[in-house]
């Protein structure tokens, strides 16, 4: 499912983020998880383990557990969102893997939006969150060489 359409922003009304962003995803219960910025990945992924299935009132959900904190294992939040649809995507090895989707709402400064997330196992990459070209385009300008902006 692609975004919806929104008029184009001149450049220079958009804010720069840096490669690496703070960003918090309300509507799941995390206040803040470090983002790698990512316009190489056409969606954006979250680190999630334990997904299960379930509905409510005929409408797909799940529920699925999140280490906020990159290296640290003991926190654990348990969120859950309506499934938008499980969608074919290809992981940074080029395999293809079949991941759900959910639609949330995430927070950089002091701008919201809603974006499409994937929920996937990042154990093993260095963030927990993956913020891609589609959650950022007409947004944000993304500069490179700096961090932590937003």
């Amino acid at each position: 499912m692609s975004q919806p359409h929104s008029p184009s922003v001149a450049p220079s009304q958009l804010s720069v983020i840096g490669w690496r962003e703070w960003v918090a995803l309300p509507e799941l219960g995390v206040p803040h998880i470090k983002a790698k910025i990512d316009t190489g990945a056409r969606t954006s992924a979250l680190h999630a383990f334990d997904v299960d299935f379930f509905e409510i009132q005929g409408r797909g959900m799940v529920r699925f557990t999140i280490h906020p904190q990159q290296r640290d294992t003991r926190e654990t939040l348990v969120a859950q969102a309506p499934l938008l649809e499980h969608r074919e995507v290809r992981n940074s090895g080029g395999q293809a893997q079949r991941r759900p989707v959910i639609l949330t709402p995430v927070r950089l400064g002091d701008r919201t939006w809603t974006i499409e997330l994937t929920l996937t196992n990042r154990d093993v990459m260095g963030f927990r969150m993956l913020l891609g070209r589609q959650a950022v385009r007409r947004q944000f300008l993304v500069d490179p060489g700096r961090s932590y902006l937003g």
